[in-house]
């Protein structure tokens, strides 16, 4: 809750932005995200006041990204950054507008590093030039590739588009020369020695690469290489309904499952007034804490694993599966449910469910103090992880770290807490911290975290099994949501109305919103807007893994390359996640 002081420093950043900096007040856009629209010439002194003079200071920098603006009025594009506070807990999104392709926009990578990345995946995928870049060039298309996919006149279909090459041709010889590491290697240098790791390497946890410049065993340079996993979920969620996108919001993170489901139904449910049943809202949080269990464990093996020890995946493995058995049985899949729906749940509990609920939570809280023994108690570990890859809390904002990464090194930054959604105010849990942010703090903090997990589910369990039987989904947002499949077994006129919705999707109201949960990995938040349509105009996931992903150049140079899989593995990306 807002206090008056929130309240009169709010007022006052606003009056400055407004009168200082001639910001125009965006007032069609999501209440929990207020927008501001500037010149360019000020983008960099109001980024610069915010950070660090305003009255309500934005620390981090949670995402940039853009909009062609094409097809629905004559801005030509609009590139918003979107800053968090973490001492006030507010956000600010300030927008600038291009008329074309043609201007220019200065890079901010001198006041947060972490805007590199976001910067080129920009230019990658809009073609809009940032200005004293350090490295302005693709992100996650391939050097070579014709076209910025993200523009309006892009197509969709890979069937209408020519062959970026031809294989028998001199470019396609070209482009497999421009593969292998450029050997800039000075005079003095020649003691040194290139090394490739990756795409294909079991310590990169899938395909990607990490172009190295090695001394001995020391890393003297590390240029990193994503994209390999790119499947352009963004540019999918433009041409199918806001329900049809619902399955690939499950491969984001591959491991998160219905966690991954979660922000963007929230996005949606806020922009159309839903209010999700208490039932459904139940079986939301107990679903998407089980999927935290099983990312958990999926990263504490293969880490163990990454640093020699292949005990750890072995116990991990064995509890993911019984977690598995007890989702299959609700939701009819195992890894990607697509189970959630607009204004609640696909549908009710089946008989028995408690059973396997009660098994999978015994089974992890029996398997916990091994896994202890076997990482944070075990000499060995503790040799090959303490004081490695070491992130001071500065740091960890000024990359964009979330979730558990943050939360090492002091800030207890969690949005179950810190902005609560699904009723998790009412759940008793902790959030685990650490100060001494290394590999083995950070796996320390997520085995206290699965310890605080097990309470919210086992609460959710209590909560539901004395609830009375009800609905598990808005009956009030008919406009946008399914009818319950029973009923459509019962009369004609809602089946044909369900088979019409299904194919041509239901239009959602014009507007913007935005919405963020706390994943396993951190902030995972949708950016939707909308033009009244089926579809969506524009979708941007914000993903944690490439924040996390980005700090590796800076944290490893001048480390062990021994260390460097340590650190890498430490900060539990997904590629799926990194690439979207």
């Amino acid at each position: 809750m807002k206090t008056n002081t929130d309240k009169k420093q709010q007022h006052s950043l606003e009056l400055s932005l407004l009168e200082d900096f001639n910001a125009e007040l965006i007032l069609s856009v999501s209440a929990n995200l207020p927008s501001f629209k500037v010149a360019i010439a000020d983008l960099i002194p109001i980024l610069k006041y915010l950070k660090g003079q305003s009255p309500v200071k934005y620390e981090m920098l949670f995402d940039i990204s853009a909009i062609d603006e094409s097809e629905r009025s004559d801005d030509g594009y609009c590139v918003f950054y979107h800053l968090i506070s973490l001492t006030a807990n507010r956000d600010i999104c300030i927008r600038v507008y291009l008329k074309d392709d043609a201007q220019t926009i200065p890079s901010i990578t001198s006041i947060w590093p972490s805007a590199n990345w976001y910067e080129r995946e920009i230019w990658d995928m809009f073609g809009l030039t940032f200005s004293d870049h350090p490295n302005l060039t693709r992100l996650l298309m391939p050097e070579y590739w014709q076209g910025h996919p993200l523009r309006k006149d892009y197509s969709f279909y890979a069937t209408k588009m020519p062959p970026p090459f031809d294989l028998d041709s001199e470019d396609y010889a070209n482009i497999m020369e421009s593969y292998q590491i450029p050997d800039n290697r000075r005079p003095d240098e020649e003691d040194t020695m290139l090394l490739n790791i990756g795409p294909n390497h079991p310590g990169t946890h899938g395909i990607v690469r990490l172009m190295t410049k090695l001394r001995g065993e020391t890393l003297l340079e590390i240029t990193p290489e994503i994209g390999y996993h790119h499947r352009g979920v963004e540019k999918l969620a433009e041409r199918h309904t806001y329900h049809n996108y619902i399955p690939y919001t499950d491969r984001v993170d591959y491991l998160g499952g219905v966690a991954g489901e979660l922000p963007y139904l929230l996005a949606i449910e806020q922009l159309i007034g839903s209010h999700v049943p208490e039932r459904a809202t139940v079986i939301r949080v107990m679903l998407t804490e089980f999927f935290r269990l099983s990312s958990h464990l999926v990263w504490i093996g293969s880490f163990g694993h990454d640093l020699g020890a292949i005990s750890p995946a072995f116990y991990c493995f064995k509890v993911r599966e019984e977690i598995f058995d007890f989702i299959e049985l609700v939701t009819g899949a195992r890894m990607h449910p697509a189970f959630f729906r607009v204004g609640g749940v696909s549908q009710d509990m089946p008989d028995g469910w408690q059973v396997l609920a009660q098994k999978a939570c015994d089974s992890m809280e029996q398997c916990l103090p091994e896994l202890e023994k076997l990482t944070i108690k075990s000499l060995i570990f503790q040799n090959r992880t303490r004081d490695i890859g070491i992130i001071s809390r500065e740091q960890a904002i000024d990359w964009g770290f979330t979730g558990p990464n943050l939360r090492a090194s002091g800030l207890a930054w969690d949005l179950r807490r810190t902005r609560p959604y699904c009723d998790y105010d009412t759940y008793d849990f902790n959030i685990p911290t650490a100060q001494h942010n290394d590999c083995f703090t950070r796996i320390d903090i997520r085995l206290q975290e699965i310890t605080e997990t097990l309470k919210i589910i086992r609460q959710a369990i209590a909560r539901l099994t004395v609830m009375p039987i009800g609905p598990v989904q808005d009956m009030d947002c008919n406009d946008y949501a399914f009818p319950r499949k029973q009923n459509t077994l019962q009369d004609i006129e809602t089946l044909i109305h369900h088979f019409i919705d299904t194919g041509r999707g239901l239009n959602m109201p014009k507007g913007e919103t935005f919405f963020a949960t706390e994943t396993s990995k951190g902030m995972t938040g949708y950016h939707i807007f909308s033009e009244g349509k089926s579809s969506p105009y524009r979708l941007r996931v914000r993903t944690p893994s490439i924040p996390h992903f980005q700090s590796v150049k800076a944290v490893c140079e001048g480390e062990q390359i021994g260390n460097l899989v340590a650190y890498i593995s430490s900060i539990d990306y997904v590629l799926s996640d990194l690439d979207r």
